[in-house]
Formats: C-alpha cells, structure tokens, sequence
C-alpha cells in the first residue's frame, strides 16, 4: 500500500520482487506472496499464510507512516 502525493492510499502490485519505492512512492505496508515468502512455514496453503499475516501487522506503526506520508516526511 502506498500513498499518493495528495494524501491517498493506494494499492499497487508489482511483478516479480519489483517494489514501489523503485519509483520514489511513499510504502506504508507490503506484502510478499511468491512462494519462497511462505512455503517452508505454509506449503501450498498460500490463503493460510494470508490469514495469519494479518496478525502480523503493526497497525500504530502504519497509522505513523501514514501520517509521516501526508505530512511529507516519510522516510524509506
């Protein structure tokens, strides 16, 4: 998820490992779903690894960057 120069969330997906800050945009939460990301701990079972990422996400640190971004200083 990103955020635009005005202040809105984005979603963007990417090829292959590409990241959007390649591009110089503003990330405030990523996620890897190719294979090598989960399948020692979840196999095949890539709607599993899904689910329990969500547990994983650090929402007052989000909220931060998302705030960081609209104030413009967001760092990488």
């Amino acid at each position: 998820m990103t955020v635009t120069q005005d202040g809105k969330l984005a979603i963007e997906t990417r090829p292959n490992q590409d990241t959007p800050l390649m591009d110089n945009k503003r990330v405030l939460l990523g996620n890897d779903v190719w294979e090598h990301a989960y399948y020692l701990n979840y196999q095949n079972r890539r709607a599993d690894y899904l689910k329990a990422w969500w547990n994983t996400v650090n929402w007052t640190k989000i909220s931060d960057r998302y705030a960081a971004a609209k104030a413009g200083t967001l760092g990488i």
